[in-house]
C-alpha cells in the first residue's frame, strides 16, 4: 500500500488534491480545526508529504504547530505566499504550488493556467492534479517558483483591488476597458512585491503573465468576497516598508478605509 498523505484543511482546494491522491492509492488523513495535528502524527504515521491547505490567515499560526516529524515533507498552497512566509518557521525545504484552478462548491473546478510546483515533492502533487484532469508543471529552479508566486498575487491583488474601484466586473473589462487603472493597481502592487521579496523583478514580464492568466479565463470576476480585506493588509505593508502606493491609497479612500 502507498504511504498516506495527511491533509490539513479539507475546504474546496483540499479537497480537490484529496481526491486526486485518493485515485492515486494513497490514504488520506485529513486534519481539521478539531482534530490536534499532534495526535495524528502521533499515531505513527509516515506520510508520503503534508499538504497545507488552510486559508492565508491561518497559515503562519498553522507552520507554528507543524509536528517535527513532519516539517521536511511539507506542501504549500496559499495565495499571497512568498519564500519569507515558509522561511520564518523550521519548515526545511518544502514544495510549493502556486494554484490556478478555481474550485467552487458545487461546481467542477475551472483551469485558468496550468499550475506551477517546484520542490522535493513536486512529482507526487503533479500526479495527483493529474489523476483528476487538471494541468500542472514543474518547476525547475528557486527563481522560477519566485517569479510564479509574484505573478500569482499580482494577479490576485490587481484584479480584486481594481475590482473594487470598478465595483465588479470581469478581468476582460478591467484589461481592455479599465487599462489605465489596472496598470496604475498593477503598479503599486509591484512595488510591494519589490519590498516583500528584496529581488529586482522584472516587472514587464510579470504583467505579461498576469495578462496571459487574463486570457486564460476572459470572464474571471475581479472582486471577490475577499477584496476589501487584501487591500487592507496591502496598505498595512505599504506603510511598514514606508511607500506611497497612491492608487492603493485612493480606492481605499473612496471605498471608507483607511487611506493614510
Amino acid at each position: 500500500m502507498k504511504k498516506p498523505v495527511v491533509i490539513i484543511g479539507i475546504g474546496e482546494i483540499g479537497g480537490v488534491f484529496a481526491r486526486g491522491f485518493l485515485k492515486l492509492g494513497h490514504p488520506v488523513y485529513p486534519v481539521t480545526r478539531q482534530t490536534p495535528m499532534e495526535e495524528v502524527a502521533a499515531a505513527g504515521a509516515d506520510p508520503e508529504l503534508v499538504m497545507v491547505a488552510v486559508g492565508e490567515k491561518d497559515l503562519h499560526p498553522t507552520l507554528e504547530k507543524i509536528p517535527s516529524q513532519w516539517r521536511d515533507r511539507l506542501v504549500l498552497i496559499q495565495n499571497e505566499l512568498l519564500p519569507r512566509d515558509w522561511r520564518r518557521h523550521d519548515t526545511g525545504n518544502p514544495t510549493v504550488i502556486s494554484v490556478w484552478f478555481e474550485k467552487k462548491p458545487g461546481m467542477d473546478a475551472k483551469v485558468v493556467v496550468p499550475s506551477p510546483v517546484f520542490g522535493p515533492k513536486a512529482e507526487a502533487v503533479i500526479a495527483a492534479l493529474d489523476a483528476v484532469g487538471l494541468p500542472a508543471c514543474r518547476l525547475e529552479s528557486e527563481s522560477q517558483l519566485l517569479f510564479e508566486l509574484v505573478r500569482k498575487n499580482l494577479y490576485i491583488l490587481t484584479t480584486n483591488i481594481a475590482g473594487l474601484a470598478m465595483g465588479g466586473g470581469t478581468v476582460t473589462d478591467l484589461w481592455r476597458d479599465n487599462n489605465a487603472l489596472a496598470r496604475d493597481v498593477a503598479a503599486d502592487v509591484l512595488a510591494i512585491q519589490h519590498w516583500l521579496t528584496g529581488e529586482d523583478l522584472d516587472d514587464d514580464a510579470l504583467i505579461e503573465a498576469m495578462v496571459t492568466a487574463f486570457d486564460g479565463d476572459p470572464q474571471h470576476g475581479c472582486m471577490g468576497r475577499s477584496a476589501p480585506a487584501r487591500l487592507e493588509r496591502a496598505l498595512r505593508i505599504a506603510d511598514e516598508a514606508g511607500l506611497e502606493v497612491p492608487t492603493l491609497r485612493r480606492i481605499a479612500a473612496e471605498n471608507g478605509g483607511d487611506a493614510a
